[in-house]
């Protein structure tokens, strides 16, 4: 009797404990209103531009994702990083080269990488600038010019007005009308980047069945919604991510295009 009574005992805390890993949430909304601002560069105080992750921690060995705003006028002076970067311009204009190069004032929607160990200034000219960095290793360090090595990379700077965009003639997995998307880095084997583009009125379903998808507003305003969450508005530097089977429900609330910049390390299907 002992034994039965037992075994219905642990038979109902595994149950209770597969319901408890069942429930538990799989995706994950920050919007605008709860970012924690900081600084990019702690040493240099208020002469930093603000700082905030939107997934990773920054400051230890991991991949991370974050946002950076910059003031109107902002250069910094010639330096590097230990590690390399991505740049995706939310907002104003952004400019990132060598030192001695002329300003290209990149606006929203545009893209650039930054090598590691190359020497480079950023410079903004906007009212407002904000930009989403990411990073694949950390820390994320600032260090002097003296410091300079060559990684074997080479910098990108990818003006908006250069990207070439594909529809569902060509990306089979764009199975909506007039849905876009480009393919900034990476491969098919691991992580990539992309943006889509998702034109006005537009409403319907972005699926994953990624271990890892990542989203930034990169530009317009969406009505967010899921089986974990109601209905979110989202404005551009918003965040959302999954890390199983999901479906997430966008509708653009504008006439004009939403961009998303995705992170994800298998292929999402839009309908």
């Amino acid at each position: 009797m002992r034994l039965i009574i037992f075994a219905l005992f642990y038979f109902s805390f595994l149950l209770q404990a597969s319901e408890g890993v069942a429930n538990q949430p799989v995706s994950k909304v920050v919007t605008t209103e709860h970012h924690e601002w900081g600084y990019l560069n702690p040493l240099r105080g208020k002469l930093s531009p603000g700082a905030v992750n939107l997934w990773g921690d920054r400051t230890k060995n991991s991949a991370t994702g974050m946002l950076v705003r910059f003031k109107k006028g902002f250069e910094s002076p010639p330096h590097i990083h230990n590690i390399t970067y991505r740049g995706v311009v939310i907002d104003g204009l952004l400019h990132n080269d060598d030192p001695s190069a002329e300003k290209m004032w990149m606006p929203r929607g545009s893209f650039w990488t930054q090598p590691a160990g190359e020497s480079h200034i950023t410079a903004a000219n906007g009212s407002t600038n904000l930009i989403y960095l990411e990073i694949d290793s950390g820390p994320y360090l600032v260090k002097p010019m003296e410091q300079a090595f060559d990684n074997g990379e080479r910098p990108l700077n990818l003006h908006k007005n250069n990207m070439v965009w594909l529809d569902q003639k060509t990306l089979k997995y764009l199975n909506a009308p007039n849905v876009k998307a480009i393919q900034l880095w990476g491969d098919d084997n691991a992580v990539i980047g992309q943006m889509i583009k998702l034109p006005g009125q537009f409403s319907g379903v972005i699926a994953s069945k990624s271990s890892e998808f990542r989203a930034v507003l990169i530009s317009g305003k969406v009505s967010y919604r899921s089986s974990e969450q109601s209905g979110i508005k989202l404005d551009p530097g918003s965040y959302f991510e999954s890390t199983a089977e999901f479906d997430h429900l966008v509708k653009n609330l504008g006439n004009e295009d939403v961009i998303l910049y995705i992170r994800t390390d298998e292929q999402f299907e839009i309908r």
